[in-house]
């Protein structure tokens, strides 16, 4: 009987420990994929349309600040404040920024989900075998072991454990819709550039740097709390709902993710552009 119950008890950790491995290798890969599909959405053309329109939006825009920027110029000349080596400097962050504002962010967010998926390839060991794989079966077989207590502990893992991944989940779904938003602002920053206003458009680079970051970082420390809760039940749901706090932190280090902000900066320089054009259309009628 003693034989019996040993050997029951080894099959039955064996089997635990391979089922919560293809629990996390789920959620890895899930996540991945959930990642990879926001970058996929940038392959679409009428994506890459809409990102065309941006794309000729802001080069509409970066031609009228180009010749704000030489009239401001020639007017501060006249009194002789001007300066063409500071204007020349402008006008080439310009035609840089306006050149690569639909690229960089593409590219950076592309590159920052595939080494996301290495990363939680590497982490989960997808393809190797399960034999490092330890105990988090009888992790839950001693909760399970006092009645009253083990129940309502075993539900607050699960509380907490199904919050940390619905809202990361959200977040990734969401992620390259965002990124397409943060592409059309970007274009009506393209109007101050060349004139040497460069505030909004590096609170602009900040955002898109945030929401790579935040893509690269909240899946990986997910699936760490996911490994991590198979050897230590409270660190690995203290790592999980910490994944829910990377864009928080980003914020309070510089790097914004919301484009509210940002938003409402760059409306206010389109409605300086749109005005700056209709008052040259009535001097010029």
């Amino acid at each position: 009987m003693f034989l019996w119950d040993f050997a029951v008890d080894n099959v039955m950790t064996q089997f635990l420990n391979w089922l919560y491995s293809q629990v996390v290798d789920f959620f890895g890969q899930f996540f991945a994929m959930m990642n990879m599909m926001g970058a996929e959405l940038f392959d679409l053309d009428w994506i890459k349309g809409v990102v065309y329109f941006f794309q000729m939006l802001g080069w509409s825009l970066f031609v009228v600040g180009l010749a704000v920027s030489v009239f401001d110029t020639v007017i501060e000349m006249q009194n002789g404040r001007g300066s063409v080596r500071d204007t020349a400097i402008n006008l080439i962050k310009g035609f840089m920024a306006v050149s690569l504002f639909t690229v960089v962010p593409i590219e950076l967010y592309k590159s920052s989900v595939t080494l996301q998926s290495g990363m939680i390839t590497a982490i989960t060991g997808l393809g190797a075998s399960y034999k490092g794989v330890s105990t988090m079966g009888l992790t839950l077989i001693a909760s399970l072991a006092i009645p009253d207590v083990g129940v309502v502990v075993l539900l607050f893992v699960v509380i907490f454990i199904g919050y940390a991944i619905i809202k990361v989940f959200f977040a990734n779904l969401k992620r390259g819709g965002i990124l397409l938003t943060m592409i059309a602002v970007g274009s009506l920053y393209m109007f101050s550039v060349p004139r040497g206003y460069m505030d909004g458009f590096t609170g602009w680079c900040k955002q898109v740097i945030a929401l790579c970051v935040t893509a690269f970082l909240q899946t990986i420390i997910l699936v760490a709390g996911l490994q991590t809760f198979n050897f230590s039940m409270l660190l690995g749901i203290g790592l999980m709902l910490s994944a829910t706090e990377v864009p928080r932190i980003a914020n309070h280090f510089g790097l914004d993710t919301s484009t509210r902000t940002n938003f409402m900066s760059a409306v206010y320089t389109a409605q300086a552009a749109v005005n700056l054009a209709r008052s040259a259309t009535v001097a010029a009628a």
